[in-house]
């Protein structure tokens, strides 16, 4: 599948490895730095769905979408990301997801709005998904780049392997993009229970903020790992 995954903000938090290997699958290992494992909160507006071969459809193609996840590395080494829920605007690409790439996906309102160097996120799962929700205002600030773009923002938005379980074997995906343009952000407003509803503990203090204008991807087919990556 072809994206683009734009205005999107990258909340973070510290969680202890132990919290965080226990959401993960045998033959995953939760991936750490500065010690510590992450769990990301990520809000973004989803436009240009669509397969190979087929042009994007106005309304299909363009939706919020509201994630949380984590990081791992498989037997190999190799990291990416782990998703411990996905929240969508449109019902159709939830249940195409769910289908297709196995991936805990929950059909939301969201909205995603921009107005100067402001973004409001607005996310509220529908009521047989349960009441999770989350409102998200950042402010954008200057590109990091030289030191300002530190390890640590690296390890937290350059991914590019998604992992899942498919049949009951762990399998992983390639996420091609360009590095993501990076900016500072600072969190204005942030009400948000979508961590205690994919059952994390409530996170110490605030967040660590980033934000992107958004980079085009293609997300390849699942592969199976095979027994001596897992």
């Amino acid at each position: 599948m072809y994206h683009q995954w734009n205005r999107i903000t990258f909340l973070h938090w510290r969680y202890p490895p132990q919290v965080v290997q226990s959401f993960l699958p045998a033959g995953l290992t939760a991936d750490t730095c500065d010690g510590t494992a992450w769990i990301g909160l990520t809000p973004f507006l989803m436009e240009g769905v669509r397969p190979p071969g087929m042009p994007a459809l106005p309304w299909l193609s363009r939706f919020g979408e509201v994630n949380v996840r984590t990081y791992a590395r498989d037997a190999r080494g190799r990291p990416g990301i782990w998703f411990l829920s996905l929240d969508a605007a449109r019902l159709p690409a939830v249940l195409a997801a769910r289908a297709g790439y196995r991936l805990p996906y929950f059909w939301s309102r969201i909205r995603v709005a921009a107005s100067g160097n402001r973004i409001r996120y607005s996310c509220r799962r529908r009521h047989r998904a349960g009441s999770a929700r989350c409102d998200v205002e950042v402010e954008l600030g200057e590109p990091l780049a030289g030191a300002a773009r530190d390890d640590l923002a690296e390890f937290l938005t350059a991914r590019y392997r998604l992992f899942a379980v498919i049949a009951g074997r762990l399998a992983a995906a390639e996420a091609e993009h360009p590095p993501w343009p990076l900016l500072q952000a600072r969190v204005l407003g942030l009400d948000q229970d979508l961590l205690g509803a994919a059952g994390l503990p409530p996170p110490a203090g605030g967040p660590l903020a980033h934000a992107s204008p958004g980079v085009s991807v293609r997300i390849g087919m699942w592969h199976p790992l095979s027994p001596a990556d897992v």
